[in-house]
């Protein structure tokens, strides 16, 4: 199994770019496995103290379930995976299960900010895009598919996004293979990549 890890800002358009990776592979070659649904479960806190959990820093993750679930698919097992709901700040009972295949595809935005996962990482690509843009698309995507309003994302922004950006993602670029500036469609940077899971595959 081809391990590839896709991290980069809230924003920073990394969901296009696996689109854009798996578009172009048999769909029984690939898996993917998001980052955000393994955000640790909270059913021990009540709604408003959820809302108050900084989502954006790695405590936040179940990285010791994510790494452990890796570990499982790489030996050819499926997995459990948990469901999580962003209207409720809490995963749900439901999981998915997820079958093994040639490629795997961890996406997330701390993903290269743990040790253990990023040594389960064959190829590290980073997306990055500038912080207006980022921004805009966080307000876009929150306040249309998140139920949340424009104050509640800015002042989230501003108190824990930026900052948590700065410590714990923007630094993780020198453990990239690969940096996509995707300011703009990207289709160069994307190709090779494409390129390397072929040639991996082949």
């Amino acid at each position: 199994m081809l391990v590839i890890g896709i991290a980069g800002g809230t924003g920073s358009g990394k969901t296009t770019v696996v689109n854009q990776i798996i578009n172009e592979l048999p769909t029984e070659d690939v898996t993917l496995i998001s980052q955000d649904s393994y955000y640790k479960q909270t059913d021990h806190l009540s709604f408003e103290e959820r809302t108050k959990i900084n989502f954006d820093h790695p405590r936040a993750i179940d990285f010791d379930l994510l790494v452990q679930q890796i570990k499982l698919l790489r030996d050819g097992l499926p997995i459990d995976q948990p469901v999580y709901s962003f209207a409720a700040h809490n995963r749900t009972k439901d999981t998915l299960i997820t079958h093994p295949s040639k490629v795997l595809i961890v996406e997330g935005i701390l993903i290269f900010s743990h040790k253990d996962l990023r040594d389960l990482i064959d190829i590290k690509v980073f997306v990055h895009a500038d912080s207006d843009e980022r921004l805009i698309r966080r307000l876009r995507r929150d306040i249309q598919e998140r139920a949340r309003d424009m104050e509640e994302v800015l002042q989230r922004y501003q108190s824990t996004l930026k900052p948590m950006h700065d410590e714990f993602i923007e630094p993780m670029k020198e453990f990239a293979d690969i940096i996509i500036p995707n300011n703009k469609y990207n289709t160069v940077a994307v190709d090779i990549v494409r390129t390397i899971i072929n040639e991996r595959l082949s």
